[in-house]
């Protein structure tokens, strides 16, 4: 009796983790239909407002399960952003904020993917806006992955806080009360959905 107990539990911790645990190593990019990237700033220090980029694409290849050798990969359409406001919009895409004309994507290149315990993870890389290259860090949760009829699927929420001043994201204007209109700091979420490249 005690070896089918054992059996059982075997086999079910193998199904666990073939079904939600840890991914194996291999390539993956992002579907793009069931992902979405979010900022959010804080407007005239007391309300915020919330924007997307509407068209990016990114990868990921490793080699080891628990992801600390992955190497990831990101780029955004700066010319994507909304913010459901289309005079907002086109200021966005103007030079005083991501001047899409001359610098139509936004980029980020990891450096590391750092293993936290549990579901967590740090990932640090370098990340382009503009002109302007720097270090970015991002906390990164791992949701887990899943095997369908159409292949493996991986799950990860990444965010990270950047101040715009450092990207030349330069439109400034004072309140009289104090503060600025547009905060510098936004905070940046990315919620991904990733499929196995075979």
């Amino acid at each position: 009796m005690q070896r089918l107990t054992g059996k059982f539990i075997a086999m079910a911790f193998s199904i666990l983790l073939s079904t939600n645990g840890m991914a194996q190593g291999g390539k993956w990019a992002v579907d793009k239909s069931h992902s979405n990237v979010k900022f959010t700033v804080t407007h005239m220090a007391i309300s915020e407002v919330d924007g997307s980029f509407r068209v990016f694409d990114g990868s990921m290849e490793h080699t080891k399960a628990d992801f600390s050798d992955a190497k990831v990969s990101f780029t955004i359409d700066a010319n994507s952003v909304s913010t459901d406001n289309e005079g907002r919009d086109k200021h966005l895409k103007g030079d005083d904020f991501f001047n899409t004309a001359q610098f139509p994507e936004i980029k980020f290149v990891s450096t590391s993917m750092k293993p936290l315990g549990g579901n967590k993870y740090q990932l640090s890389g370098n990340m382009t806006v503009r002109d302007v290259t720097k270090p970015a860090v991002w906390e990164v949760t791992y949701g887990g992955v899943m095997s369908t009829q159409r292949g493996k699927k991986a799950g990860f929420k990444a965010t990270t806080t950047i101040k715009r001043f450092d990207y030349n994201l330069k439109w400034n204007r004072a309140m009289e009360a104090g503060g600025l209109v547009v905060a510098d700091d936004v905070a940046v979420v990315l919620n991904i959905q990733m499929n196995e490249v075979k």
